[in-house]
């Protein structure tokens, strides 16, 4: 499994130093303040995910492994699944948020709540608490929130926020039903605060407006001051924040991105990446770290930061076994040691899903063959030849596989076993060049 660390064991001498090192804090409110919060006796904090998807993703994992690092420390965890918030989400960068369903948002609430138990201690001395954000929103009538919240936020300070500022210069502009957000936010976090004593939010950089507005209505209403840190967005190499508004999403569902998909984006970061997302995405010692990194420099070739980082997020999330299988899986596909016939048939098929080809209609699918048909012929299918006569040269050169056996010949025929978990046969051409057929 992933090394779970603590921040004595990491190397550091307060949780903050650690936090910072590592980039897992971007802006905050007095640093002083914010330091002898986290150093002293143990807190509450809180941080809020809104089931607007299915399931969280990469954006949310920073989160996760903020509130871990803090839970670690023995501070007190809260999870918060915005059952009323998410009815409505935050206002978006761009456009307006599509409602969903009362139902679908219930249905996704209860996935991220596994999903978080999957990373944050459920059991023992020190475990997260859930709540909903609906159970007290809910009770509240429109005279009683316009009363009691909303008379504590003035207009001024709502439409410099960032975001709203930015919708509100737009040619979609934004809705009242957006614009309302920051309350409900605002009046979560003093929710949580007269509940559970609850001092500490985290939660992104893009959602800093959010924040303090629940930060500024504790000071106003009970005068108290609390705190609030957020992390760095994550960025893709084009710049785009990784989220699921954006549409490049890396969910932390396995139904929704397989295990291996996940392992597979880990793995293919570039040098130039890996000291900020190890520090970011793992809990190794800082002297750990620092060997990869200089090890990426010096020997850039093992990759051996890039294997490091990819088993330590991977297993952390989904599992061992499962990190296990999505390298087992790796290996084996090219050759390179492994059984393929022991691959599971859903390993195998997130395997192959980037081996489909342009169908009729423009679709990507699984090219078609059957028990009986020659191999030449569903290795055009698959892509690694144009025609018959080149299958045939390459074969007689042996250079083509079926399922990492070298195929002897020319008129060769797939066979009933030759369909891995009955359905794909894997044809590779050289050492790289691979392809894949369905069974028809």
């Amino acid at each position: 499994m992933a090394r779970i660390t603590d921040f004595r064991e990491a190397g550091f001498s307060s949780l903050l130093e650690e936090l910072q090192w590592r980039g897992l804090v971007s802006q905050s409110t007095d640093r002083e303040r914010l330091a002898q919060a986290l150093n002293g006796e143990p807190i509450t904090y809180y941080c809020g995910f809104d089931p607007t998807a299915a399931s969280l993703h990469i954006g949310n994992l920073v989160q996760l492994i903020n509130m871990r690092h803090l839970q670690l420390a023995g501070h007190h965890p809260i999870a918060l699944v915005g059952g009323a918030t998410g009815l409505i989400g935050d206002p978006r960068q761009s456009g307006e948020r599509t409602l969903n369903p009362k139902d679908v948002v219930a249905g996704w609430a209860e996935r991220l709540k596994k999903q978080i138990g999957g990373i944050l201690d459920t059991e023992g001395s020190n475990p997260v608490r859930f709540v909903s954000n609906y159970d007290w929103t809910a009770q509240m009538s429109v005279i009683d929130f316009l009363r009691d919240v909303g008379k504590n936020f003035r207009l001024g300070t709502m439409l410099a926020k960032d975001t709203v500022a930015r919708r509100l210069n737009s040619e979609e502009g934004i809705s009242f039903t957006e614009f309302s957000y920051q309350v409900l936010q605002g009046n979560d976090f003093l929710h949580l605060f007269d509940e559970y004593h609850c001092t500490l939010e985290l939660g992104g950089s893009d959602q800093w407006g959010n924040l303090t507005s629940g930060l500024d209505l504790i000071h106003k209403v009970r005068g108290v001051d609390v705190n609030v840190f957020t992390s760095p967005i994550i960025t893709d190499a084009q710049g785009k924040k990784f989220g699921k508004s954006e549409g490049n999403a890396v969910w932390l569902d396995a139904t929704m991105l397989s295990p291996y998909k996940f392992y597979q984006f880990w793995i293919n970061r570039p040098d130039a990446e890996m000291e900020s997302l190890l520090k970011a995405f793992t809990f190794l010692p800082k002297s750990e770290i620092e060997r990869l990194i200089e090890e990426s420099k010096t020997n850039p070739g093992a990759r051996e930061a890039q294997k490091t980082l990819a088993w330590e997020v991977t297993s952390f999330v989904h599992g061992e076994q499962a990190t296990q299988s999505a390298i087992d899986a790796s290996t084996a596909l090219f050759g390179r040691g492994g059984d393929l016939n022991a691959i599971d048939a859903q390993t195998l098929e997130s395997v192959l899903d980037g081996f489909k080809v342009a169908g009729e209609n423009g679709e990507h699918v699984f090219p078609q063959s059957e028990a009986g048909a020659r191999v030449i012929d569903a290795a055009q299918a698959a892509g690694l030849f144009k025609s018959g006569s080149e299958a045939r040269r390459a074969i007689k050169s042996g250079g083509v596989y079926l399922n990492n056996v070298r195929v002897e010949d020319d008129e060769a025929v797939l066979g009933e076993r030759d369909f891995l978990a009955g359905r794909f046969a894997l044809i590779r051409r050289g050492k790289k060049a691979l392809g894949v057929v369905e069974r028809h």
